[in-house]
């Protein structure tokens, strides 16, 4: 007996229905991008390992699917030889790519690769699939899409500014009430070094990055067990702690960290940044979280994660300003920021709501019932014209009876079906009928397309 077929954990199938669902997401983003200015572009599913590893922290490399090289690796070597091999060549015998784990590195290797055929600032939206090896769970799945959009080859606060603005029509576009919290990774580097512990700002980063999911006293567990001392840890709590408006955390901050450069550098961009959003206000709530840090490596100035006001779910949304990141593929002094949407969560967010347009909306408006050769020729120019006006509009292709075809129509959800006979065909009309209500009316092919728009 054959197995029964099925995907690995953490991928899924889309129906018709998903896929339509989804489509509207990805339609609702991309048009918004447009209107930005900004510009598409697709990259790999797979990257060389040389572009990937590094560029996550360790958490992250672990997270990389590999893909194992094509061929016979041991490549006649004897069993002697073959365990002689060091580490890290036996690494790249095996294998030498891997699936992306997000869209922004294969961004700043784009840039780096093809920096002689764009302008700079380079604003630029990709919408495609990344891989994680993560532990699949509701929100969270191995294979999943995201929605990015960075601009690069500007230092510009006015950039973080309109990601803010993207991000807060996104989401009124999709019905969905958000909080947009925001950070700076300079004030969390000032924060490690007013705290004396100016060397462990990754390690410190990717422990409150977990505070939410953890709370406060496992995330000072996990940094006591990573080597940090007690008095450091003393000085750090009153921070994670923290509550209050924006402006009562700020000026906590600027006497916290008096004594950093950098901190304070981080405490002007962010007022800089709400300075921008007083004069031209979003509808979501914008919330400075000193504990939001952004587990990943590359992110140098404002972060932002967002969440929904409505459901508990993960962040729907995430990024930032990253100064660094083509300097690792031979481009110094490139500063980049973005933010990229989790269509997926989005999707899970908007199902729970019952968020969706209606599914008549979405997918075909229009059935033509099919009652024999003569009718069907009759109605081709008709479709021709109904889809021409952009009406999603299907005929029956076999000439079953009345109620299979009805059937059809009601399980596919579509709203209206349209009947042509002799009498019709005789007076040039068209027979519509409404399937939620059993209305019927007769109609031109004009009224019709009026009708239906």
């Amino acid at each position: 007996m054959a197995d029964k077929p099925s995907i690995p954990k953490g991928t899924r199938d889309f129906t018709p229905l998903e896929m339509t669902r989804r489509n509207f997401i990805f339609d609702t983003i991309r048009k918004i991008f447009r209107t930005y200015g900004y510009l598409p572009i697709e990259t790999p599913a797979m990257e060389n390992l040389s572009s990937l590893m590094g560029k996550y922290g360790e958490e992250g490399d672990k997270l990389l699917f590999k893909i194992l090289n094509s061929g016979d690796f041991r490549g006649g070597l004897t069993q002697e030889e073959w365990g002689s091999i060091p580490a890290a060549r036996l690494g790249t015998m095996i294998s030498e790519k891997g699936l992306r784990y997000d869209l922004t590195v294969p961004f700043a290797r784009f840039v780096v690769q093809h920096r002689n055929e764009i302008s700079f600032p380079f604003k630029r939206y990709q919408i495609q699939p990344v891989w994680r090896a993560d532990r699949p769970q509701r929100g969270r799945y191995r294979e999943f899409y995201q929605c990015d959009v960075d601009v690069i080859g500007s230092d510009s606060l006015l950039n973080e500014f309109e990601l803010i603005r993207i991000m807060d029509q996104v989401f009124g576009a999709l019905d969905l009430k958000v909080v947009i919290r925001l950070n700076n990774r300079k004030v969390l580097a000032g924060i490690v070094e007013v705290i004396g512990e100016a060397g462990r700002m990754i390690d410190i980063a990717v422990a409150i990055d977990k505070l939410e999911k953890m709370g406060l006293e496992k995330v000072m567990q996990e940094l006591e067990e990573k080597g940090l001392k007690r008095d450091s840890l003393q000085k750090l709590g009153p921070v994670l702690e923290m509550m209050g408006d924006t402006r009562a955390k700020l000026e906590f901050l600027e006497g916290y960290l008096e004594g950093s450069p950098i901190g304070m550098e981080g405490i002007t961009e962010i007022r800089q940044l709400y300075a921008y959003l007083g004069s031209d206000p979003v509808e979501a709530e914008v919330e400075l979280d000193l504990t939001l840090a952004r587990g990943l490596n590359y992110y140098t100035g404002t972060i932002f994660e967002v969440k929904s006001a409505e459901v508990p779910m993960g962040s729907v949304c995430g990024g930032g300003r990253y100064d660094d990141l083509t300097g690792i593929f031979g481009l110094e002094g490139v500063s980049g920021v973005g933010v990229s949407f989790g269509a997926d969560r989005i999707y899970d967010v908007l199902l729970q709501l019952e968020r969706f347009p209606r599914r008549d909306h979405m997918d075909t408006r229009l059935l033509f019932v099919n009652f024999g050769q003569e009718e069907a020729r009759y109605i081709f120019p008709i479709l021709r014209q109904l889809r021409s006006a952009g009406i999603a509009t299907e005929l029956y292709p076999d000439e079953a009876k009345m109620k299979k075809q009805m059937s059809y129509a009601h399980t596919r959800g579509i709203p209206f079906v349209a009947l042509v006979g002799a009498q019709e065909m005789k007076e040039g009309l068209v027979t519509l009928k409404e399937m939620e209500t059993g209305t019927q009316e007769r109609l031109t092919t004009e009224a019709l397309i009026r009708r239906l728009s």
